[in-house]
């Protein structure tokens, strides 16, 4: 049977979230939030899970979801680290935080050999997503490029707790990704959402513009590119400039501008929602209960 991965970011510490938010329960029998990704990507025919964490969540993670997952699904771990750099390169004195999502990604490359999606610990997807990636990923037409990512409708991604950062997608007439613009700022104004530029000025985005919510989809030879990319980072980043991240968005933005990737934007319709800040948990818990009543979750997963 041939494998398909599901890779899940999760050593991020939630700086606005105040906490560990990737191991909060949300669920009716204790479930967090990556349990119902998880199962998600099963039901879709994923069939390994490969996690990446901080060296010292071990413990705790493994306790909480790792040791209950690994009796449905093959699991592996691997820790991004703040040391994991290619050979040449130091850490920067006064850099507390790893390098980001493409370090992140990176560190799999040992472990991953096969195509693969990469997902957000602390984001619900939506059982849509997880069925449209796996399908390209193991698609045999030649026409539908390399990678692929979910599109969510922007609307569908904001909290009403705070702003929030969203990659805004520009998508051609055969729904390839031509751009990705990270907007930070992002919050519902009415009908549309105000936002920032890069310079700082207020913006108005439209609430169905194409979202990035980095869910991803990869074929191995991304790991080259990821490499190559990382060096190139480290070789021109200021000494002083210790909180910069070497970012997946910006990796796959980099590939699409240089032609030499394509990636396929696969809208999705499904709501995401997810723990930014402390006042977002109520609604996800009311959310998990309701999609458990409409009987799309058992009242337990992986009993």
């Amino acid at each position: 049977m041939s494998v398909t991965t599901l890779v899940i970011m999760a050593a991020g510490m939630g700086s606005r979230y105040g906490g560990i938010k990737q191991l909060e329960p949300v669920g009716p029998s204790g479930e967090i939030i990556m349990d119902y990704s998880i199962y998600d990507a099963i039901s879709a025919g994923f069939n390994k899970v490969v996690f990446i964490i901080r060296k010292d969540l071990e413990k705790d993670f493994k306790e909480v979801i790792g040791d209950r997952i690994k009796q449905h699904v093959q699991v592996e771990y691997v820790f991004q680290e703040i040391d994991a750099l290619p050979s040449g390169f130091k850490n920067q004195v006064g850099r507390t935080k790893p390098w980001g999502t493409g370090q992140a990604v990176l560190c799999c490359k040992d472990l991953v050999k096969e195509p693969f999606a990469v997902i957000n610990a602390d984001d619900y997807y939506g059982k849509e997503a997880f069925r449209i990636i796996y399908n390209f990923l193991n698609s045999e037409t030649e026409d539908m490029g390399l990678y692929c990512m979910a599109g969510f409708v922007l609307g569908n991604t904001l909290s009403e707790n705070g702003t929030v950062t969203r990659g805004i997608c520009k998508v051609d007439n055969n729904g390839w990704l031509v751009d990705i613009v990270e907007t930070s700022g992002i919050i519902k104004d009415g009908d549309k959402a105000k936002a920032k530029d890069n310079k700082g000025n207020d913006i108005s985005v439209a609430l169905d513009s194409i979202a990035s919510m980095n869910m991803w989809g990869f074929k191995p030879s991304l790991f080259e590119e990821l490499d190559r990319g990382f060096i190139d980072f480290l070789s021109n980043i200021s000494p002083d400039d210790i909180k910069k991240e070497y970012l997946l968005p910006d990796v796959v933005g980099e590939l699409v501008h240089g032609n030499k990737a394509k990636v396929k934007v696969l809208k999705t319709t499904d709501k995401w929602f997810g723990v930014t800040y402390k006042e977002d948990k109520e609604l996800v818990v009311t959310s998990i209960r309701n999609l458990v009543k409409e009987g799309v979750y058992p009242e337990k997963l992986f009993p």
